[in-house]
């Protein structure tokens, strides 16, 4: 059975999506071969989200970039309809509707293609349709529902926003016809279009967004049985989750059958600066983990650290003891090999071996901005370089089908043991964590929902999907918090007079970002880009903005 690698964007060296579109070409003399329809189909995949995915985890509170930036106006509540990320969104998402549309409006022109092959571009296309309206109403709730290619001077472009409600039973019904379209998996040469695993797998997660359970648990399910998937595994606890993140984790590589929706990179051909931006050795750390995030992981017996004797703050080394393993497969840990070249050690000396964080702004070593550094999705051999890593970024995991899945049992009160055993606890499983049982929890006075959602957290971590959980759970509190980061006591002598200045709360960890607020009245959704509102009134605004 062929490993199902889907949206592996390389796999070969004549990578299928730098086979541009020839789109200086008029309909009349294009749609004609099937070569034609999969330049156009390829072109559609350009909108499929890469880097930038993840980068949207700073919008939460599992990391930071201590610099101004968008994102971290988004998280902290400081902007308006006036910041560039909120138009980019809705012009992006609309630019590949544009593209969806006009394919499906002439495809069927082409002759002499099979129907198997005709079904496959379909899909693909109205996937991809789907998957640009799902972040459309996932940012902005109600929006233009627009399933043909629009001119100037045609009227649905002054047109009103068709509620949230009908935009998302749009992106539901597509990717279920989009799974009837698709086959599983495909050869070699195709490695990485988008099969019918994409299609159930992103139709449960937009379910669970929109708190549509039982679809979202069906959807689940259907992938489950699909029986092609399983978590990717070296046979080492210690390394298994790390290493998926890493090249030898790369769909090409052949040993990957998790991961169900991924943006490949390939060596010199389209790479991206993932690795150097999370250890970057001269500059500050792009994404800096928050004392929020390290304290979210379970101590080594399956309790929070709040209540487990194991748990310790007697050093920065301790805090990284008997901790669940996805901890230092995520966090970088004293000990661990890294690319940051100085730390924070008395010597300041390089060193490739991690030890203590660096807040000395000398352009010698990486800076963190919390005391923390990321280790997960590091490819140690590109972090010396400039935009030359070529490591895959997975947007939809086989883990995260079994969390949605385990969710949407518990919301409908079905969640059981069983259930548990066939999700989370394979999860665990895998880094050698203890398993979560029911019995246990309930002995420790500890809340189901609360801990399934804090296995979402540490398992999805770094993958761009913290803040969208913070919404959809109504939980929009945590990201009017401030952004804390390591105790200041725990930074060595020779290190304080680079945080004297930085204040602490009053356990004394680090105030890294401050004044942020949440309003529960407009929050939960962006504005309207002013930039939309001036080209068509008839948008009107979101509440509260």
């Amino acid at each position: 059975m062929p490993v199902l690698m889907l949206a592996s964007l390389s796999g070969c060296e004549d990578d299928f999506l730098e086979r541009m579109p020839l789109d200086t070409i008029s309909d009349v003399s294009f749609w004609k071969t099937q070569e034609q329809l999969e330049l156009a189909v390829n072109g559609c995949y350009a909108g499929l989200k890469g880097k930038n995915f993840h980068d949207m985890e700073n919008l939460a509170d599992n990391t930071i970039y201590p610099p101004r930036s968008d994102y971290q106006a988004i998280s902290s509540g400081n902007f308006d309809f006036t910041v560039g990320t909120v138009n980019t969104e809705w012009t992006t998402q609309y630019e590949g509707i544009r593209r969806c549309n006009h394919f499906l409006e002439n495809f069927k022109k082409a002759q002499g293609i099979s129907q198997e092959k005709l079904n496959q571009y379909e899909g693909e296309v109205r996937f991809m349709r789907a998957f640009h309206y799902s972040y459309l109403s996932f940012f902005f709730g109600d929006v233009q529902l627009v399933t043909n290619t629009l001119n100037i001077g045609d009227a649905e472009i002054s047109g009103k926003r068709a509620p949230r409600e009908e935009v998302v039973d749009f992106i539901l019904n597509e990717l279920e016809e989009a799974a009837k379209l698709l086959p599983t998996s495909y050869g070699s040469n195709d490695l990485g279009r988008i099969t019918k695993g994409a299609a159930l797998g992103w139709k449960a997660r937009v379910a669970l967004f929109y708190g549509r359970y039982d679809v979202a648990e069906v959807a689940a399910k259907a992938v489950m049985d699909l029986g092609i998937y399983q978590l990717y595994s070296n046979g080492d606890p210690a390394t298994s989750y790390q290493e998926l993140f890493t090249d030898k984790g790369k769909l090409a590589a052949g040993k990957n059958k998790e991961t169900i929706l991924a943006r490949l990179y390939l060596q010199d051909v389209t790479m991206h600066n993932m690795s150097r931006e999370v250890q970057v050795p001269d500059q500050t750390s792009r994404f800096s983990p928050t004392q929020s995030l390290v304290d979210a992981y379970l101590s080594s017996d399956g309790l929070p650290i709040e209540q487990s004797p194991l748990y310790s703050e007697d050093s920065y080394e301790a805090i990284f003891q008997n901790r669940d393993p996805r901890m230092t497969q995520t966090i970088l840990a004293p000990g661990a090999e890294w690319g940051g070249k100085d730390d924070g050690d008395k010597d300041n000396q390089p060193n490739s071996t991690f030890s203590l964080p660096k807040f000395n702004a000398d352009k010698k070593g990486c800076v963190t901005g919390t005391g923390y550094y990321f280790t997960k999705y590091v490819d140690l051999a590109a972090v010396g370089t400039y935009n030359k890593d070529d490591n895959d970024i997975h947007l939809l995991r086989y883990a995260e089908v079994l969390l949605t899945y385990a969710e949407a049992r518990l919301e409908q009160g079905k969640l059981t043991q069983q259930d548990l055993d066939m999700t989370v606890n394979m999860l665990r499983d895998r880094v050698g964590m203890v398993h979560m049982d029911l019995g246990t929890l309930a002995a420790n006075g500890l809340d189901v929902r609360t801990e399934l959602r804090r296995e979402r957290r540490v398992e999805l971590a770094r993958e761009g999907q913290r803040y969208f959980d913070i919404l959809r759970w109504n939980q929009g509190h945590l990201l009017a918090q401030d952004v804390k980061g390591v105790k200041k006591s725990l930074i060595p002598d020779y290190n304080q007079a680079y945080v004297a200045s930085i204040p602490t709360d009053e356990e004394g960890h680090l105030i890294i970002n401050t004044g942020r607020r949440f309003d529960e009245g407009r929050n939960y959704l962006w504005p309207i880009p002013l930039e939309q509102l001036q080209r068509n009134p008839n948008l009107g605004q979101n509440s509260g903005w």
